[in-house]
């Protein structure tokens, strides 16, 4: 599509589940989900970037989602970019009218279009860190603080404007693993949820923060003392039972002894560190924004286009989180679906699963486009389980062993895909 003068809208709307929605061992609602939505148009062009507070997102829904953004607002379905938080602190299944709500954001986004300028810049911030390790005491691979791991530590963000200088939204990419909150078994937005809203705030007026998920498969939030301390309390109190969970990871805070005075506080830490580790990377966005931009783009080009990759499959055969070499029979392929977004000179790369970080990194060292980013759990949901990286193959983490991919197709299938789809949407 031939470049035209940018407009720019975007919308916020509430899709916190209701009390009577709240699974039987919700402790309640933390903080409130959000569906964020920007559209943008050229005059020859529209473009949806939709951001879900949720685990993830069926395929099925985006699908749905964007049939209705072609036909209602005239947003070409290869133009439409759906993408789940990941916040582990969301119900997977919603009630009726979820789909409504998440195409009002849209709508309302397309509905406040005004002519705008949009700037692109990177920085850094360091709260994550890779999360697969030896353990010292048992010499296996288990989850733990890898500081020496690969871990990106790069803040992409696209800031829209109005031509006068006022804030319409923000587009900030990270990653890191949305599970500070987990233990709670409160609704929450996590990690994204606290830094959009940080920004919004700061802000001001009626702009929208806009998350999308990085390459996040392999990343944990750095500060998570209390989530280790938390297990290690919760094995000991299973242990005391006659159950073994050492391999294990029962969902949420199931089992934990909450009138224990020690678990007590290691929970309200975690909403402290929430919400510090949602005001560290805020702040980059905003610091990003004050000093990083490249020059404001007023006229932009903005196209699309999507396929899917497949890669052979394999079917676990036995169990068992993490440490030992899973056991497995071969499987039919798996389809691995790719986007490509271009706006003006950024190019988003879209990938239906969770990816680990190396594959983003190559991605970008070998894009011929300076502005690339890597935006996962996009577009539905694979059935792949996560992609690691092919050296990743022979280390026996939970991502790796639970992986429904055989080793030595994902990470070039990936890479290339895009790379080829940065080539179309150039014609």
């Amino acid at each position: 599509m031939p470049a035209g003068e940018l407009r720019a809208g975007a919308a916020r709307v509430d899709i916190t589940p209701a009390t009577s929605e709240l699974p039987p061992t919700s402790q309640g609602v933390l903080d409130p989900l959000y569906a964020r939505a920007i559209v943008i148009d050229n005059g020859n062009s529209r473009a949806a970037l939709l951001t879900v507070d949720a685990g993830g997102l069926p395929t099925a829904l985006w699908e749905a989602l964007r049939v209705r953004a072609e036909s209602e607002l005239g947003i070409p379905r290869a133009n439409f970019l759906l993408t789940a938080t990941h916040t582990h602190s969301a119900p997977f299944r919603r009630a009726e009218g979820f789909e409504e709500q998440l195409f009002a954001a849209v709508r309302e986004a397309a509905r406040q279009m005004q002519p705008a300028r949009m700037a692109f810049g990177t920085g850094q911030s360091w709260i994550n860190v890779n999360r697969n390790r030896i353990d010292p005491q048992t010499r296996r691979w288990w989850e733990g603080p890898n500081y020496d791991g690969p871990s990106d530590k790069t803040v992409a963000v696209m800031r829209f404007e109005t031509l006068e200088g006022a804030p319409i939204a923000v587009y900030y990419n990270y990653a890191v693993h949305p599970v500070i909150t987990g233990n709670l078994d409160m609704i929450s937005g996590d990690i994204p949820g606290a830094a959009s809203a940080y920004l919004e705030a700061s802000l001001g007026g009626d702009a929208v923060a806009v998350w999308s998920t990085g390459a996040s498969g392999d990343q944990n939030p750095i500060f998570f003392n209390q989530t280790y301390e938390l297990r290690a309390i919760r094995i000991a109190d299973y242990a005391r039972r006659g159950e073994d969970i050492s391999n294990a990871m029962p969902p949420g805070g199931q089992g934990l002894d909450r009138g224990n005075p020690r678990v007590q506080l290691l929970l309200e830490q975690q909403k402290q560190v929430n919400s510090a580790l949602g005001l560290m990377l805020a702040e980059e966005v905003l610091h990003i924004m004050r000093e990083g931009l490249q020059r404001p783009q007023r006229s932009v080009e903005i196209a699309g286009t999507q396929r899917s990759v497949f890669c052979p499959g394999r079917r676990r055969l036995d169990s068992g989180r993490a440490g030992y070499p899973g056991q497995y029979e071969d499987a039919d392929p798996l389809p691995i679906g790719l986007a490509m977004l271009r706006i003006g000179d950024v190019y988003l790369g879209g990938v239906d699963a969770e990816v680990f970080n190396p594959i983003a990194t190559r991605f970008k060292a070998e894009s011929p486009r300076q502005n690339a980013v890597m935006v996962t759990l996009t577009n539905g949901t694979a059935g792949t389980g996560y992609i690691p990286h092919d050296a990743a193959y022979a280390q026996y983490t939970f991502e790796v062993v639970s992986s429904r991919l055989q080793p030595g197709c994902a990470e070039s299938a990936i890479v290339n895909g895009l790379l080829d789809l940065i080539g179309e949407v150039e014609k």
